[in-house]
């Protein structure tokens, strides 16, 4: 059973059932983007893709390509995505130009960072080509797969592929569409042959309400998007409309140990959906009954309702022992004849994605690591999983706050996330698809920091290599945080503190 991709307002499962009905907004809309129940009848043989180097447009071409379509796209600059696109056999075009339209394209896919006023959107309507967005993209080209979808606040990228891989032990050979490169996978989509399907679906712009799953994992519920849904209700609401969306016979999977997911879960069990609770809790269905950093990972043992399971995860951090937890519910409910062992085995090597916790190098004694966390949940535990292995050593952070709006709503939790390394240093905020705002700055973050904590602001991205360099000792760690392009930073580190260690 497929239903439709119409949003479904919550009623009597709202938060509080009392205020006004909140919004549900998405991407998804009849007109200009259309949903998935708007595809056309007639076979889809060519697919252009906008902005087909960005990670989720990327995926979108490479399924389309192992699925057989011919597939061009185009975007403002060459990228990491483009070049093995084209190997694969993709048409692409650096700059945007309705020439790039093929005579014969049936589709076009946008995301939302695509404006109505671009050109081959302008091409697309006046030849009466259907423009659908990215997710629904994914949703058609899935078709009647069982699919698991992961959402979250948090933990999106490291979940859905932890699942991928568990399907992979439990003898499926799934399909999957991530928002990141992960390198157990080779890369971030393959269309697989196999029975199943794992999405990251992304609550940013409420696009995940294309999915119709069969299983849907919320690793969290926290504030977050609100620039894009206004307040945290609307935002709870999209995620209660997900939950309508999850196909007969299907399941709700929720990180019991968040309050906002162990809601929603109540929340659909109201309805009748039925839930499955992870996490460490004595009323879980899915239980870390124990855990153990080592240097090599994390030794785990489950507690399931298909028996006893436990493993050496090659990952870090409690919020990875949850997420693998979450990824095994997940494939578990999309493969339930396979043996919870086997798909735990699945995940046992997973080294995860790119950028989170991603260790890339050691210099002078120092261990740096590049994570996506741009999140104040994200940061702590980032900063805790650091701390776990660091031993003796002490943790110093680069943080690069993304986003003005969500720098000004979280700058306290900011604060007080980054008050756990022994050293954390603000960059300046990157502004990413928002306006400059000058009142918002690396200061709005550090001057919350609680007392006692060394928690500086940067005015210029030139000072952290310098600064790195001087202040960390052998044996410690050094995080580069954040989803701008503070990766850039990361060799320039790596280097002053090679050539620091030279000088000494």
């Amino acid at each position: 059973m497929t239903r439709d991709a119409s949003p479904v307002t919550p009623d009597a499962s709202r938060p509080d059932p009392g205020a006004p009905a909140p919004e549900v907004r998405t991407m998804l809309r009849p007109g200009p983007v259309v949903t998935r129940a708007d595809w056309p009848e007639t076979p889809v043989r060519s697919l252009h893709v906008i902005r087909i180097g960005g990670a989720g447009m990327s995926a979108v071409a490479r399924l389309a390509l192992e699925a057989g379509l011919a597939v061009s796209g185009s975007d403002s600059q060459d990228g990491q995505f483009i070049a093995p696109l084209r190997e694969a056999g993709a048409r692409i075009g650096i700059g945007f130009d309705a020439e790039l339209l093929a005579e014969d394209c049936d589709l076009v896919a946008v995301s939302t960072a695509v404006r109505p006023d671009n050109p081959e959107v302008i091409a697309a309507h006046e030849r009466g080509i259907a423009v659908i967005h990215r997710a629904a993209a994914l949703a058609g080209l899935l078709g009647e797969r069982r699919t698991i979808a992961v959402a979250g606040t948090h933990g999106k990228t490291s979940t859905t592929a932890m699942a991928t891989v568990a399907l992979r032990g439990g003898g499926d050979d799934p399909a999957w569409a991530l928002g990141a490169a992960v390198p157990d996978l080779g890369r971030n989509a393959g269309f697989g042959t196999g029975t199943s399907a794992v999405v990251e679906a992304d609550e940013s712009d409420g696009s995940f309400l294309a999915f119709a799953p069969r299983a849907v994992v919320v690793t969290n519920l926290e504030p977050d998007h609100l620039d894009f849904h206004g307040t945290l209700e609307n935002l709870t609401a999209a995620f209660d409309a997900l939950t309508e969306r999850i196909v007969d016979g299907g399941a709700l999977i929720v990180c019991a140990d968040d309050p906002g997911a162990a809601a929603l879960g109540e929340r659909a069990a109201v309805r009748g959906v039925r839930v499955e609770r992870y996490g460490t809790g004595d009323d879980v269905d899915w239980r870390v009954v124990s855990e153990e950093a080592r240097a090599d990972g994390t030794a785990v043992a489950y507690a399931t309702p298909a028996g006893e399971a436990s493993a050496t995860l090659a990952v870090h951090g409690h919020h990875n022992v949850l997420n693998a937890l979450g990824a095994l519910a997940a494939a578990h409910a999309a493969l339930p004849e396979a043996a919870v062992q086997d798909l735990l085995g699945g995940i046992a090597p997973f080294t995860g994605a790119s950028r989170r916790f991603e260790k890339k190098g050691t210099r002078a004694g120092v261990t740096v690591y590049d994570d996506y966390a741009h999140h104040p949940r994200e940061v702590a535990a980032t900063i805790a999983a650091a701390r776990g292995i660091v031993g003796e050593g002490r943790v110093i952070a680069v943080f690069q706050p993304h986003l003005f709006s969500r720098t000004r709503d979280f700058a306290s939790d900011f604060a007080a996330a980054l008050a756990g390394a022994d050293e954390a240093l603000v960059m300046p905020v990157y502004a990413a698809r928002e306006d400059p705002d000058p009142a918002t700055t690396a200061r709005t973050i550090t001057d919350l920091a609680p007392a006692g904590a060394s928690v500086r602001p940067l005015d210029d991205r030139a000072e952290v290599a310098g600064l790195v360099a001087g202040a960390a000792r052998p044996g410690d760690v050094v995080l580069m945080l954040g989803a701008g392009d503070v990766v850039e930073e990361t060799p320039v580190v790596l280097a002053a503190l090679a050539d620091a260690e030279e000088r000494a």
